[in-house]
């Protein structure tokens, strides 16, 4: 027997529940289920484990736009994260929409039918049909199965424990041992000040270039203060719209006077050294942001450095030994643990086999509409957040975007919508931006396109999105809508 859903939602992390949050709200005549293929909501905050997990956002930002953060933390740790996210289930009852140990092995769309074909595999490793009208990927954009992993040359001949920060052992004991963490991004610069302070013997930081690292304090007192003057909620708003705002004059004071940003961000790191640590190991050659900005709260890492607990070498990695890493300066960095801190492989959809009439949809080859809708893909969207700002802003709006587009087929008794794109349009450039990371660059073979122009053009600029998204009208050159009453005559078209 078939399982009908009117909306389906794949993924109980941070984009699903705050959608489903949104639909609950703002859309409460559309029901809709939320297939999870993990054991918990929470997605990122429930899978990575490793010391110190934590936000690289401040929680004003990373916050859901309808529920203040109440903590005093800035960037807060996962564990905190995962219960700000349980309130939200708890006050929306979503727990009762979630389906757990689901997972979405393929969808087809029906043009005939106008209905998505979803293949399940449940919790008792059965398979399942489900249909339904709409369906909205909020997976993120990394494979939760496996992290990304670079081949080193003589692994295998490491005689200690080798481990990636997305499969963090439980109850690993690490006291008083020699650590080696490869890489420089947030993953390892949260790892260094948390072993040390957990208690490993030594930590290194092994890095093949620098990174821009900017401190910040920990506890936002003016936010603190407001609180006890103020309505939680006006604080809150007050909060988040300072630090939406400082975030977008810190990026265009990057693109804009990018030698000014880094002569301030250098000058900073210096200052919190003092001396202790060479400053080659914190002075890019790129200028800031063209690789994404670090933060860590109160220059924990800094700190760590100065006092000896931890250090940090730039070099490459010639090959692994029994004994730990030679590098091809000729230096040998002793270990009994290395954590390779080397970043997530780049996914889409879940990985889901998605085809339209049996068609294959390779999401490379699309844009996105208003960096929502697959560009011809009926009946979908999907949320990928920001990468110069939190991921959480995007999710709020995009959702707030949804439910208004739905309302807007309800009224006007519309039960299909495409995206029509355009092939003159497409730019090789990923939604991710320009970013040279190294995992937007794995992204080129998975990740929908630019477009040379709005609505195909991803900014990566909240509040001009805000603008758009909250105000743009549906009745474009661009979306294309069938009546439920007509046969279907628009057929998706796998042409962008």
């Amino acid at each position: 027997m078939e399982k009908q859903a009117d909306i389906l939602i794949i993924g109980a992390g941070i984009s699903g529940i705050g959608l489903a949050a949104h639909l609950s709200k703002e859309s409460p005549h559309r029901s809709f289920e939320i297939i999870e293929r993990r054991a918990s909501f929470g997605g990122t905050w429930d899978l990575f484990k490793y010391p110190g997990i934590r936000s690289d956002s401040d929680m004003s930002t990373f916050g859901f736009s309808f529920k203040p953060w109440k903590q005093s933390s800035v960037l807060a740790d996962g564990p905190s994260i995962k219960g700000y996210l349980a309130e939200v289930v708890d006050e929306y009852q979503l727990k009762r929409k979630i389906h757990f140990q689901h997972r979405v092995l393929a969808a087809n769309y029906d043009s005939a039918s106008r209905k998505w074909r979803v293949e399940i595999e449940n919790d008792r490793q059965q398979k399942e049909i489900w249909t339904a009208n709409f369906v909205l990927g909020c997976t993120g954009y990394y494979n939760y199965d496996q992290g990304f992993q670079p081949d080193f040359p003589n692994q295998q001949e490491f005689k200690g424990q080798f481990i990636h920060p997305q499969h963090w052992p439980e109850n690993l004991d690490y006291a008083g041992k020699k650590v080696v963490i490869i890489g420089s991004g947030a993953t390892a610069i949260t790892l260094v000040p948390a072993m040390a302070e957990g208690g490993a013997g030594h930590v290194t930081m092994l890095q093949r270039s620098p990174t821009y690292i900017a401190s910040i304090p920990s506890v936002d007192f003016i936010y603190e203060k407001m609180r006890k003057v103020l309505p939680e909620d006006l604080a809150y708003r007050l909060t988040r719209a300072r630090n939406i705002g400082m975030q977008r004059a810190i990026y265009a004071a990057a693109k804009k006077q990018p030698q000014l940003l880094r002569k301030f961000l250098l000058h900073s790191i210096k200052s919190q050294l003092k001396g202790k640590v060479d400053m080659k190991h914190f002075t890019p050659e790129y200028n800031p942001w063209d690789q994404r900005l670090c933060v860590v709260p109160d220059g924990d890492l800094f700190k760590t450095l100065r006092s000896g607990q931890a250090s940090v070498e730039t070099d490459q990695i010639e090959k692994f030994t029994a004994e730990g890493i030679q590098l091809k300066s000729g230096k040998h960095l002793d270990a009994d643990i290395i954590v390779s801190a080397t970043g997530l492989n780049i996914q889409i959809l879940g990985g889901i086999q998605a085809t339209i009439d049996g068609r294959p949809l390779n999401t490379s080859e699309h844009m996105l509409y208003k960096g929502m809708m697959i560009s011809d893909v009926p009946n979908m969207a999907l949320i990928i957040g920001y990468i110069n700002a939190s991921w959480t802003l995007k999710v709020d709006i995009a959702a707030e975007y949804i439910c208004r587009l739905l309302n807007y087929m309800d009224a006007e008794g519309y039960d299909q919508v495409i995206a029509q794109g355009d092939a003159a349009e497409l730019l090789p450039d990923t939604v991710m931006g320009s970013l040279s990371s190294g995992y937007i660059a794995r992204a080129a073979g998975v990740m929908p396109k630019q477009g040379r122009h709005a609505p195909w053009k991803v900014s990566n600029n909240y509040l001009a999105d805000r603008r758009e998204l909250k105000n743009s009208s549906f009745e474009d050159h661009v979306l294309k809508f069938a009546k439920k009453s007509l046969a279907a005559a628009v057929k998706p078209r796998l042409v962008s």
